[in-house]
């Protein structure tokens, strides 16, 4: 669908809108019903992205869906995958009296090991660390360049955060005396590894915002290697209901095949100018994901040219390798599953009791884009997981 004309307008009024999402809905039972009479009963469809999961969550699009055709979480929280190792990394930095910048979601992101007492930046600022909480990264660089002291930046984030911090670095505004904790991550390689390890997925909803960079085509493997229908949509509710419609539709037709439904942003190629610059500062490496494990060519690592800027090397530390790795989280918590589909966050018994949103115990609960901490606030807990 191509769209045009003020886009504040046209979210109240096309992307919201009932009437429309009703006539969607019918259209996906339609589906749904030529499907079943070819024997299908179930169809598992991943909510790759946290704000995709956000969208299904709040505005209650599970509920409206024919039974059997289900929405499942997908690795896609950039928070909830950052290995435990790069908190303890900061929280021990701080401790020794660096400043450290963070986004507001990965400050209080717990730990698996505590240092010196804290398991979170948060535990670090109350101990007396100067933690900064800073909207993006061009902040702390500002902030930054402002004082002396020997400062370092929890990066984390997938390719839509991650050009920040190459164009930073690759326009010289970064200050000496400020690091990177070098955290990012690349999106392909872990719905490749999703898929794989679920096993069961019928159709994925690709990432929007994460494709406004690299571009639709990064997702062709899903089609062509595994036969999954994928679209790439945006973060509405009639995005995601549409998105269902066209996975259900190619299965019906037998086309499987990779479509564009949040045309309005994100083209094939992407946005050239920034693959370039992250081709241009960071090398792509073999790295680790929470509750997951290494996932080969998954990560950005700093190139040699900017490895002044590297927080571990600056500091004699560094990264865990293959066998060094061990599973980071905590006893119960089932986050690794919930991030892979193979679990809802219902199904752990910590949920809302010794894990929530104020008292977050797994990396899940924490974060806006964390299916733990989504399903928490939005309400219902129970009622989001059944269809009436």
């Amino acid at each position: 669908m191509e769209y045009s004309g003020d886009l504040r307008t046209l979210t109240k009024t096309v992307f919201r809108d009932g009437v429309l999402a009703s006539e969607i809905v019918k259209l996906i039972r339609g589906y749904w019903d030529l499907l079943r009479s070819n024997g299908i009963e179930e169809v598992k469809i991943m909510n790759f992205c946290g704000t995709h999961e956000y969208t299904s969550t709040h505005y209650g699009i599970r509920s409206i869906l024919p039974r059997g055709v289900t929405l499942i979480a997908g690795p896609g929280c950039p928070v909830c995958i950052t290995p435990s190792f790069y908190v303890e990394s900061a929280v021990k930095l701080a401790l020794e009296g660096l400043t450290v910048y963070t986004y507001g979601d990965s400050y209080r992101l717990p730990a698996v090991k505590e240092i010196e007492g804290c398991k979170s930046l948060s535990d670090a600022r109350m101990m007396g660390a100067d933690v900064r909480v800073v909207y993006s990264f061009l902040d702390a660089a500002k902030d930054a360049a402002k004082h002396t002291n020997p400062s370092t930046f929890l990066a984390v984030g997938f390719e839509t955060t991650c050009p920040a911090y190459a164009s930073a670095l690759a326009s010289g505004l970064v200050p000496n005396n400020l690091t990177l904790i070098m955290a990012g991550r690349l999106t392909p390689p872990a719905a490749r590894f999703a898929v794989e390890r679920v096993g069961t997925v019928s159709g994925v909803i690709a990432p929007g915002h994460v494709s406004t960079i690299t571009g639709a085509g990064v997702w062709r493997f899903l089609p062509e290697e595994y036969r999954i229908p994928t679209v790439v949509a945006g973060f509405e509710p009639i995005d995601v209901l549409i998105a269902v419609a066209l996975i259900l539709r190619q299965m019906v037709e037998g086309d499987t095949r990779l479509m564009i439904e949040y045309s309005r942003t994100v083209t094939m190629e992407g946005n050239t100018r920034a693959k370039r610059v992250l081709s241009q500062v960071f090398d792509i490496v073999d790295a680790a994901w929470r509750g997951i494990g290494f996932i080969e060519n998954s990560g950005y690592a700093l190139k040699e040219n900017f490895r002044e800027h590297d927080a571990f090397e600056q500091n004699g530390m560094k990264e865990p390798s293959w066998e060094e790795w061990s599973h980071d989280l905590l006893p119960g918590c089932i986050c690794g599953q919930v991030i892979l589909g193979a679990a809802k966050p219902t199904d752990c018994r910590l949920f809302m009791k010794g894990c929530t949103p104020g008292t977050p115990y797994g990396p899940c609960m924490v974060s806006a884009e964390g299916a733990c901490s989504i399903w928490a606030r939005m309400g219902g807990r129970e009622a989001v997981a059944e269809v009436p």
